[in-house]
């Protein structure tokens, strides 16, 4: 018997739920010409930033948008130091240095594949100085000031944003979330004693809505989110090429503006992700219990005690990964490696100056995630067949030890 192709990713089902409100959006922006701006964008701005639990939202036109205007509206410039992680997709390092500043990295905790908190003190303490008492952090790797950290919520979990916080106040550093693909998910903050939503805890933060993310447009969109008037004001500035009002510029933006037609998408949809979360969440679990009975060599995702991960990927490790994707592959399963290659090691960075080997944990956690399907209508019948392969395979070694 042939089994159906189980898909990495499933647009289509939400798209044929949602039809009808989609195509009216379309309707109504076709009947008005409001293509670009006006009460559509605005609307899901408030909607979005009530989601968020921030004052305000910005709508621009991809991720990479939002964290590079956040950044530069923050302060963040030419000859600044930001701090981030290696285990991330290249936009959160196209931003920074698009900002005119200059990624550094501190590695991942092991279990969650955020920034590890202790390795940032680290950094900050043993690879840092200060010129005089009061002055600013300079980087010894550099010589230029530490300005700022961008912690990357990734896969759908927050990073540990208490001690994180703490030590950006210690040494005046300025925090952007990269909230990406962490779209309501949640942590408990022991200093303020109650959950807080991704994107409300930094200075500002950045948000995609990528087609294939929690809540995504159905093509380029994101927004900045910020309980900060003057650093929003200027993140609309800068992304309708720095315009106080029409011709009237400011300063030299750039072209980032959210379309109408892209925002009311996100407004209809953004009324299903805390269900959409949800079932998530209940896919995990299911996935969790079939792996501990399966007896596959496998390391699933660890969610801590502070976190409400919503799962924007459901990552796993595990040896022979590349073989396995293979094998999975042949069967009719889509998998995903999210990320195969470090920044730190990517050629386009090369000019950096690191090296294999300056960041353990990140490489090794890159040579053995592998991302299976996940999605809110994932079925238990495919996610058992999808744990079965992978018991199967591994436990059978039906491919070669050394492919990985």
């Amino acid at each position: 018997m042939e089994h159906e192709t189980i898909p990495f990713l499933d647009l289509v089902a939400q798209h044929r739920e949602l039809e009808a409100e989609l195509l009216d959006v379309v309707r109504r922006a076709f009947s008005t010409a409001g293509f670009i701006g006006g009460h559509v964008v605005e609307d899901f701005e408030t909607s979005f930033a009530q989601f968020c639990d921030t004052r305000y939202c910005v709508g621009v036109n991809s991720g990479t948008d939002a964290l590079r205007f956040a950044l530069i509206a923050a302060g963040i410039g030419c000859g600044d130091v930001i701090i981030t992680v290696p285990n991330t997709f290249i936009a959160t390092t196209e931003a920074i240095s698009q900002a005119g500043a200059l990624p550094e990295f501190v590695d991942i905790d092991e279990h969650t594949h955020n920034i590890d908190p202790l390795k940032l003190q680290a950094y900050l303490e043993n690879h840092c100085s200060r010129d005089k008492a009061n002055g600013p952090l300079i980087s010894r790797r550099s010589g230029k000031r530490v300005a700022g950290i961008v912690p990357v919520h990734l896969y759908g979990q927050m990073a540990d944003m208490d001690p994180i916080l703490e030590l950006a106040e210690r040494h005046n550093l300025t925090v952007i979330e990269d909230a990406c693909q962490a779209h309501g998910a949640e942590y408990f903050s022991t200093k303020r004693n109650r959950w807080c939503k991704a994107g409300s805890m930094g200075h500002a933060a950045a948000f995609s809505f990528y087609p294939g993310k929690n809540l995504g447009a159905c093509g380029e969109a994101g927004a900045v989110t910020t309980n900060d008037e003057q650093l929003a004001h200027v993140c609309r500035q800068l992304r309708d090429h720095g315009q106080s009002h029409k011709y009237y510029h400011d300063l030299e933006g750039y072209n980032g503006r959210l379309d109408a037609i892209q925002a009311g998408f996100l407004t209809v949809k953004l009324r299903h992700v805390r269900e959409w979360n949800a079932q998530r969440r209940h896919a995990a679990a299911r996935y969790k219990a079939l792996f501990e009975t399966s007896g596959a060599e496998v390391i699933t995702p660890y969610e801590t005690s502070l976190s409400r991960e919503v799962y924007h990927l459901y990552v796993i490790r595990c040896d022979n990964r590349d073989a396995l994707r293979d094998a999975l592959g042949a069967e009719g399963i889509g998998t995903g490696i999210h990320y195969p290659i470090p920044l730190h090691l990517q050629k386009a960075y090369g000019r950096l100056g690191y090296t294999r080997g300056d960041f353990p944990t990140s490489e090794a956690a890159a040579a053995q995630i592998l991302s299976l399907p996940m999605f809110p209508t994932l079925s238990q019948v495919q996610q058992a067949r999808v744990v079965t392969m992978v018991a199967t395979l591994l436990n059978g070694h039906q491919f070669s030890a050394g492919a990985a």
